[in-house]
């Protein structure tokens, strides 16, 4: 029995393992035979309905077909039908979606064309890379799909780095193909307002433009007063509009975030009257104005912080969320309420006056009040209000949900309190980070693996599920100044985000997630969108044994091999093979390294000199 149970287990693994879907499918079935998908093949529709007749042009005019010229017709043979059920499926619900493959029909089923949406994403990607003389032989398979979660976001900062319209279209665009529904957009910071707002102009002609500069973001030159302003950029309401509907047209929810208090300078910029001291501040071009202490604390050398005394402050934000809340339909407001430093608050007098007469001992209190009336404001737009979780601190507003990113913490106060989170732990979710050996990186102070993303589990023990919408992934654009590099930075990270936040906990399966993923390596090739292949390259980790440094080398690819040297030669699958740790000798020493599958060279060579591994080691 126990030797059929390991045959039955091992065999239901190889037909799950012969899918290339990203997130893995909740229940998928491998058939016989295939599907020829070839030029003339036909996308038909179950009734004549507005939705349908779009999501069916979505199909024939995706980048992955649109070569074969599919026909939009009804008819019985090498057709792909797209049916909303007559009687809906309770097992589907709003997003999941059947996808029968067989070798004259392809079956497309949903209760709601955003489950048709997701199936054809599914179907997209069992499109096979290269063709057999013109034909894509698509494998039968029965699937049966739908998420683990509603929220499966990710968030992209507009504001250290602008990008225009047609990039985040190509954004949304993979996003769309991996089942992820909410584009958070971080639209404004200290480097830039990036939203038009009609009834204050100044936060566009002002806040969305700054000097330019060149080198490290964060050890730039410090704007000079009078100096032009040419970089930056905002989204004009019409703009935003257009985004909006492209977004709903692939099944994406974009959520706006407006950071205040902290992160103000662009606003502050525009109308100084709302800080604490009033001082003429410049929209930040990547200067620092910080200092960060080990324990979480920091202390801000400029005030970039809305004064909570002042009530013009409020009846800004009003006019800012009246005209946010218009353009964008989906139920929140993002707020931010993140590492707002309370130091000028403590110094100013309207502050003080303000605890005195609320009787708050706390200046936690004070960032609650700000975030309490905000709720209100809000609100009064039939918003509901989200933000990080600093904005539980001095207590949380009633009807506030929580973004928890300082761990999971946050994000657990707030469930036990009965409010929704979205879990966004930064050591499992902070797409900034590097991905790789820094070596071989761009550098930024902190890592996440492609595996550490994919061990991330939104749903702490004890926690009621029904608080935890969903997971995320963050992009600061600090170091991102360009789309391409955004892609770099975000895929295949978002693969793994993508696969926790859809398919069953039980299903999540790291060998089988990295042979999925190497298809869509090269299916990202054909698409021409930039992909990280880090994962291909080794890592090294050094730390001090007496006066030695020992180093460790380590690779996330199954069936890798590493291969270094240490005598000023380029190492190949005929140098020294690693197999344990090694000490690294005295002298004019670069280690190097290279990972090698199958006989070949597959990741990047790395080259550390020994004073470096030093630096690192702990």
């Amino acid at each position: 029995m126990k030797r059929l149970f390991i045959l039955l287990f091992s065999t239901i693994s190889l037909l799950r393992a012969q899918s290339p879907i990203i997130p893995m499918p909740v229940d998928y079935q491998a058939g016989s035979g295939y599907f020829a998908l070839k030029p003339g093949s036909a996308v038909g529709i179950s009734s004549n309905i507005e939705d349908l007749k779009k999501l069916a042009d979505h199909l024939i005019s995706s980048p992955i077909v649109k070569s074969l010229r599919l026909q939009a017709k009804n008819r019985s043979t090498n057709v792909i039908n797209l049916e909303i059920l007559k009687s809906p499926s309770a097992d589907l619900g709003d997003e999941g979606y059947s996808l029968t493959i067989k070798s004259k029909i392809i079956q497309i089923a949903a209760n709601k064309p955003a489950g048709i949406f997701y199936g054809i994403q599914s179907l997209l990607q069992m499109v096979p890379l290269e063709s057999d003389r013109g034909i894509y032989k698509i494998p039968c398979a029965m699937i049966k799909d739908h998420p683990r979660f509603g929220w499966r976001g990710l968030m992209l900062d507009v504001s250290r780095h602008f990008f225009t319209v047609d990039e985040v279209k190509q954004y949304i665009d993979a996003m769309a193909l991996y089942k992820l529904n909410t584009l958070h957009l971080h639209l404004t910071d200290d480097n830039g307002w990036r939203i038009e707002i009609k009834s204050l102009p100044k936060l566009t002609s002002v806040g969305a433009w700054r000097v330019e500069r060149a080198g490290t973001f964060g050890d730039r030159e410090s704007p000079k007063e009078g100096e032009a302003t040419p970089y930056g950029g905002f989204y004009t309401h019409e703009q935003v509009r257009e985004l909006v509907r492209y977004a709903a047209d692939h099944q994406i929810t974009i959520v706006p975030e407006i950071d205040v208090p902290g992160h103000s300078m662009a606003m502050l910029a525009a109308y100084p009257e709302l800080s604490c001291t009033h001082e003429k501040v410049y929209v930040n071009p990547g200067t620092n104005f910080a200092e960060w202490y080990g324990n979480g604390t920091f202390k801000m050398l400029i005030d970039n912080t809305l004064n909570p005394a002042n009530e013009l402050v409020y009846e800004y934000l009003d006019k800012v969320f009246t005209e946010v809340a218009m353009l964008f339909p989906n139920p929140y407001i993002h707020i931010g309420g993140d590492e707002c430093y309370h130091g000028y608050w403590e110094e100013n007098a309207d502050v003080k006056a303000l605890m005195a007469k609320e009787n708050f001992t706390d200046i936690h209190q004070v960032q609650s009040y700000f975030i309490k009336r905000l709720e209100k404001i809000v609100a009064s737009k039939n918003k509901k209000l989200l933000g990080w979780d600093e904005i539980l601190e001095g207590g949380l507003a009633p009807g506030a949900s929580v973004m928890s990113w300082r761990g999971m913490k946050g994000g657990i106060e707030a469930a036990q309190q009965g409010h929704e989170v979205v879990m966004t732990p930064q050591a499992y979710t902070y797409i900034d980070y590097m991905q790789g050996d820094r070596s071989l990186e761009f550098w930024i102070y902190a890592s996440l693996t492609l595996q550490k993303v994919y061990s991330l589990e939104p749903v702490p023990d004890d926690i009621d599920p029904k608080y935890i919408l969903g997971a995320q992934a963050n992009l600061w654009s600090e170091k991102v100044p360009t789309i391409r590099h955004a892609f770099y930075m975000t895929y295949p990270r978002a693969f793994a985000l993508a696969e926790t936040a859809w398919s069953p906990k039980s299903l999540k399966n790291w060998d089988s997630f990295i042979q999925r993923t190497e298809h869509h390596f090269k299916l990202f090739d054909q698409l021409q969108w930039n992909v990280s292949r880090s994962l291909h390259d080794a890592t090294a980790t050094v730390k001090k044994q007496g006066d030695d440094i020992i180093c460790t080398l380590s690779t996330e690819m199954p069936g890798t091999d590493i291969y270094y040297s240490m005598d000023n030669t380029f190492p190949d699958q005929y140098s020294t093979k690693y197999t344990s740790p090694f000490k690294v000798p005295m002298g004019d020493v670069t280690l190097r390294f290279v990972t090698v599958k199958d006989g070949k060279i597959l990741g990047r060579l790395a080259a550390i000199p020994r004073a470096d591994l030093v630096s690192r080691a702990k």
